[in-house]
């Protein structure tokens, strides 16, 4: 098991409540060709939309699995974006659904979403607005015996459930499937990695079938390789980002499946190997 500072990590309320889709303009989505396409998009509850789903395959735009999560005072959203963190417990606290409790399995930046993993019967119970608190932890934890690998994101739950192991003073990482930072679009060049996400784009279909990222799956662990994902989202030969697939694709330009940020480094400190089971579903459910 990984050493940690998690004994002194504070586990702090937060609170959202589920967000209502919404629509701009007259709702079009122009794709690369120019040709609006109209179809459902961000927020909401979405009933078969869950972690473990393929990301790619859907008629949407940006969907978030399970259910999407917003506060609507900006400077406490500000708070529930940060600090939830992947994996961390979240509990219905309002309405017919009140007691129910799932775990984050995203973030969203932009419409600065927190997305919330329930069962179906207390999918079928919750309405827009109820509310949820989350028992936030995990910004500020660090590895004891690896300083130069950043944590952004990821609870101290899924950190011990995820698959790694160490060799050679580097970390050896399960991962779903991996991607060239090459291809890595909205969200480039933000300067905060501990909160929303940025985008896996699929337009190039050579490079999308020779990685296999077709078959992304929401809940997806990944590795995006020459990725500096420490402080700001950047391209950095020889880095190597870890991450996890948090909403689906995206037919506009420069957008695509997006990766919440769990852990980076520089310099080959992590290597990564294939493994089918790095789903949060695996590991959660």
């Amino acid at each position: 098991m990984l050493k940690t500072n998690k004994d002194v990590l504070p586990i702090i309320s937060v609170q959202g409540a589920v967000s209502s889709p919404i629509s701009r303009g007259n709702g079009a989505r122009v794709n690369p060709d120019g040709h609006p396409e109209f179809f459902p998009g961000t927020g909401g509850i979405l009933y078969n939309v869950k972690i473990g789903d393929n990301a790619v395959k859907w008629v949407g735009d940006h969907l978030e699995p399970g259910v999407s999560s917003k506060n609507s005072d900006a400077d406490r959203n500000g708070a529930y974006m940060l600090y939830s963190c992947v994996g961390n417990e979240a509990t219905v606290v309002s309405g017919d659904a009140k007691g129910a409790k799932g775990f984050v399995v995203g973030k969203h930046g932009g419409i600065d979403h927190v997305m919330i993993h329930f069962d179906d019967e207390t999918l079928e119970k919750l309405l827009i607005d109820d509310k949820i608190q989350v028992k936030a932890c995990g910004q500020g934890m660090k590895l004891a015996e690896h300083p130069d690998v950043v944590l952004r994101s990821v609870s101290p739950e899924l950190l011990d459930k995820m698959n790694i192991t160490v060799k050679d003073g580097k970390l050896q990482i399960g991962v779903a499937k991996i991607a060239p930072a090459a291809i890595m679009g909205s969200g480039l060049g933000h300067v905060s990695t501990a909160s929303g996400d940025y985008d896996i784009t699929l337009h190039d279909k050579e490079i999308t079938k020779q990685y296999g990222l077709d078959e992304l799956r929401f809940g997806d662990i990944v590795a995006i390789t020459d990725a500096d994902n420490r402080i700001g989202r950047n391209f950095m030969t020889g880095a190597m980002t870890i991450g996890v697939i948090s909403h689906s694709d995206c037919v506009v330009p420069g957008h695509g499946p997006g990766v919440t940020t769990l852990m980076s480094t520089l310099d080959g400190k992590i290597e990564v190997f294939i493994d089918p089971k790095a789903n949060l579903k695996d590991m959660f459910l």
